[in-house]
């Protein structure tokens, strides 16, 4: 575990998840997000504007029923002394009136229904690349606090809640609205006392609206957390399932998930209990407003002022104005999840890499390879791991880093590779500093062989075409031969066609390090890095990369981190670490005879066969 988690752990007053999110990101969480919101539909706001259009006409098809229901009231019928007739000749527009209505408003739904696809598909996906791009920038620290599944979250669910905000919320808000504005305008236009009627209940309606949208909000956001929570233990569960069955932590651990879900599910009822007053409420005003017309229209009928007609067709329009009414609980809803899920988002967008590439970068074409460290100090948190290390590295010179454990020697290499920087001191290769340096240029120079490698989902030879794009077979099975791994990986199931599975699951260890060995070998670097790279590795597999080690380390420089001793005698150089600072350099030779630190560790490893 890193030892800012650790010390994390030990700190009097703990932070949530939540609270350390926005100690990365040097910001709190914004609870205002329309402002953000908006320039994400901003590379499809044709097609934005396309969906308000038809949702536009749309909603006219709508207003063509109550006028025909009117007319067919009002003109449908002709009065000849004591009979009634129909008049057919209204009577067939009105029904074609209607059918045409129909057919336009299921065919202005149908093209609604694409429009909004291809807008979520567009607006989604950008975001998504948006949140991957960034989440590949962040510094290596952000991982080692952060949960990785709290960033899936952002990243899956939390992206699919924004979906209804930004594409679907638009245009069912703008039919909402214009088919309130409509209602008002044509009732005005029937009769003035009904609009008035029903105007009567917006500012109730809009006040109790701005507190159901406060509550719904602070509801959603207390959702989205508690969400996050259970994700990240699920995929904290799976990466480490072999774990918790070897410790027989499954009971435990499921319980800790079962007390997670039962948190989430009461977040979710807790804020229902908030919010379920406001449907109940809407509709009872619209059932007070509809009350209010039927009293006012009946006095007005009953007076000559409209005709039944001409009452029917507002009762109709009362419906139409008080629907979207009805409407604002999914809608406010919605935008209250989608609007909780977005404050996390932008909370991730918002991290800044701590470790960024100054201005006037220079980018290398090539490199010696001399590497200087010069009073180096750093510290994860409070305790420092490197005290004023400084140590040279010679072009081409082969260096093994020994000590004790914890005391500093994979930091070197997470500070050389700029995974992290130094609190004071400098670091330098050739006549650079590495600030000055492209990060990722840098890093090209530089191959890296760790303990715990990792291969991705494919074969064998597509891991090793990772480094190669443009290698063919032959040319991969040629560098596998040159460093003597064909023996080994010649005999799994399928040979090199072989699937290594997720992060390399279907091979032993012995076996995902000789990959990653020969994909060393393929980049050709410049810097050859290699952090407890053989030490899983059994005795049998350890002979036959022995030659390849020495072939490997040919022509470039070469760091090894306290692995196999066999392969640290014949360094030119070992560097003793303890307490962060160098305390011994030198040959096997010269160290032996010093009889100091070195000494004392090779007579450990001599007496205990323990690695350094």
């Amino acid at each position: 575990m890193n030892p800012s988690i650790q010390q994390a752990g030990k700190s009097s007053i703990k932070l949530s998840d939540l609270q350390i999110e926005e100690k990365l990101a040097n910001t709190q969480i914004k609870r205002k997000m329309l402002h953000r919101l908006i320039p994400l539909i901003q590379p499809v706001k044709h097609l934005i504007i396309a969906l308000i259009a038809v949702e536009f006409l749309q909603v006219l098809t709508i207003f063509v029923r109550p006028w025909v229901i009117k007319y067919v009231l009002d003109s449908g019928f002709i009065h000849e002394g004591q009979m009634i007739l129909l008049n057919y000749s209204a009577l067939s527009i009105a029904i074609t009136a209607l059918l045409l209505s129909w057919i336009f408003r299921f065919g202005f739904g149908g093209l609604s229904k694409y429009l909004s696809g291809m807008t979520a598909v567009k607006v989604i996906n950008q975001l998504r690349q948006r949140i991957f791009d960034h989440v590949q920038d962040l510094h290596i620290g952000y991982f080692d606090k952060t949960k990785a599944g709290r960033i899936i979250s952002r990243a899956d669910r939390d992206v699919d809640t924004l979906e209804p905000v930004l594409v679907q919320g638009p245009p069912e808000l703008l039919s909402a609205v214009l088919r309130c504005s409509l209602a008002s305008v044509l009732l005005w236009h029937i009769y003035p006392p009904f609009f008035w009627t029903l105007f009567a209940i917006i500012p109730v309606l809009f006040f109790f609206t701005h507190i159901f949208k406060r509550i719904s909000q602070k509801r959603w956001g207390k959702v989205a957390e508690e969400r996050s929570k259970f994700t990240a233990h699920l995929v904290e569960t799976v990466n480490g399932v072999k774990i918790i069955q070897q410790m027989g932590f499954v009971e435990k651990n499921g319980r800790k998930y079962k007390k997670l879900l039962h948190d989430f599910n009461q977040s979710i009822i807790q804020g229902s209990i908030r919010t379920s007053w406001f449907a109940p409420f809407t509709g009872w005003l619209a059932a007070i407003g509809t009350a209010g017309l039927l009293v006012v229209g009946s006095d007005a009928l009953s007076q000559g002022h409209i005709t039944i007609g001409q009452f029917a067709e507002s009762i109709f329009y009362v419906f139409l104005f008080l629907a979207p009414l009805q409407e604002l609980t999914d809608l406010f809803d919605r935008y209250s999840n989608g609007t909780a899920c977005a404050q996390r988002i932008f909370l991730l967008l918002d991290t800044q890499p701590e470790i960024q590439d100054q201005a006037n970068a220079v980018k290398l074409n090539t490199v010696q390879g001399n590497i200087r460290f010069s009073n180096v100090n750093f510290a994860y948190t409070s305790k420092p791991v490197l005290k004023n290390l400084s140590l040279n590295i010679e072009a081409g010179q082969t260096v093994a880093i020994v000590g004790p454990t914890g005391h500093g020697k994979s930091t070197i290499v997470q500070l050389l590779t700029r995974f992290y920087e130094p609190q004071q001191g400098g670091i330098y290769i050739d006549r650079y500093s590495l600030k000055d340096i492209q990060q990722q240029n840098l890093r090209q120079h530089m191959s890296i062989v760790l303990q715990e490698n990792v291969l991705f989902s494919g074969t064998v030879l597509d891991n090793l075409r990772l480094v190669c794009p443009n290698a063919t077979d032959e040319e991969l099975i040629k560098a596998i031969e040159d460093l003597g791994a064909d023996d080994i990986l010649q005999e799994l199931a399928q040979g090199y066609q072989t699937e290594v599975g997720v992060l390399g699951g279907n091979l032993s260890q012995g076996q995902r390090q000789l990959i990653c060995l020969v994909r060393a070998y393929l980049a050709d670097p410049k810097i050859l890095i290699l952090d407890e790279a053989t030490s899983a590795i059994d005795i049998y597999t350890e002979q036959k990369i022995q030659q390849a080690l020495r072939k490997l380390c040919q022509d470039r420089t070469c760091i090894i981190i306290a692995h196999r001793l066999s392969t640290i005698r014949e360094a030119d150089k070992i560097v003793v670490i303890e307490n962060g600072q160098a305390v011994e350099e030198g040959s096997h030779t010269d160290l032996m005879q010093q009889k100091g630190h070195y000494h004392l560790l090779y007579d450990s490893y001599q007496q205990n066969q323990i690695q350094f």
